[in-house]
């Protein structure tokens, strides 16, 4: 299956300033792809290379099987973080000029844009200009700029921002709906709960370069511990045999092991405690431990 973006050992300077020092991934159809990084670590520039707003100076980049094309901007929607509504216009007028500058008549636009403003729950506000709405309306409306002319790319940061949950929800099952359809979808956002939730594969960033990539699963289980979390009623002495640190968690405890303990160990060890278990699992690293993990460790070793 051709990747519906190669990015290959890409590098982009900007003075003395290295924003992209050698960064390669690839994006599929049918994927939520998570562009991971934090604030300053060479993503939004990486997208511009993408899009070919920036030209690298050293790496290429492939976009929908060749290089970039004015006809391919027109097969590829961007949701910026930053808003990019024109805030004096009628949210309608302002989505149909949007609509058209991505190769749509006019005519196809108004005929298509009713559905989508009844999904967003922004029908009865159409008429309203930009800067009268609330943020989350302008981010709905900017979703609708980015999906009304049925792109096969999607490149979408911080998609949920100024979202309550019900609408966070909305936007979760319209990005998996538009997957299912084929499309690949680029995701960049630093809450890592949403990342968990949609993305099938990763990479992290950071200082223009790749730290972590791979699928959700293979990430955590690069980053595994013998960790435990256990739930009981029954009063935990102060230490137990082969734990190192006992900590508690939300109602629960977490069991961190002595070096050489595994968690079958573990278990042996409360059975013949006498500890009543109503929950015993594996405490697998969130995405958000691991990339506090990777981006700290990472700046310790070029300190």
């Amino acid at each position: 299956m051709t990747p519906s973006i190669l990015v290959d050992h890409i590098q982009k300077s900007f003075s003395q300033t290295k924003a992209v020092q050698d960064v390669s991934f690839e994006v599929r159809p049918g994927e939520i792809f998570g562009l991971l990084g934090p604030n300053g670590s060479g993503k939004t520039t990486s997208i511009r290379v993408i899009l070919d707003i920036y030209k690298p100076d050293a790496g290429k980049v492939e976009v929908l099987g060749g290089p970039m094309t004015p006809d391919k901007l027109n097969r590829i929607g961007y949701l910026p973080e930053e808003r990019g509504l024109y805030q004096d216009v009628p949210l309608d007028r302002c989505l149909v000029y949007l609509a058209t500058l991505k190769g749509m008549t006019e005519e196809q636009a108004r005929a298509k844009l009713p559905a989508y403003l009844e999904q967003f729950d922004l029908a009865e506000h159409s008429r309203k200009k930009v800067k009268e709405l609330s943020k989350g309306m302008q981010q709905k409306g900017q979703l609708i700029s980015t999906l009304i002319h049925d792109p096969e790319l999607i490149i979408i940061d911080e998609p949920f921002s100024a979202l309550d949950p019900v609408n966070t929800q909305l936007v979760k099952d319209l990005l998996i709906e538009q997957r299912d359809q084929g499309k690949a979808i680029i995701m960049c956002t630093h809450q890592m709960n949403q990342v968990e939730m949609l993305c099938d594969r990763l990479v992290l960033i950071d200082h223009g370069k790749v730290l972590l990539s791979g699928t959700l699963k293979e990430v955590r289980e690069r980053f595994a511990t013998n960790e435990v979390i256990i739930e009981t009623d029954t009063q935990l002495p102060g230490q137990l045999p082969g734990v190192s640190a006992i900590e508690p968690l939300n109602g629960k405890v977490k069991l961190i092991p002595q070096e050489g303990i595994s968690r079958e160990d573990l278990l042996a060890m409360l059975v013949r405690q006498g500890i009543q278990l109503k929950m015993f699992q594996h405490a697998v690293p969130t995405l958000d431990e691991i990339f506090i993990h990777v981006v700290q460790g990472e700046r310790s070793s070029d300190e």
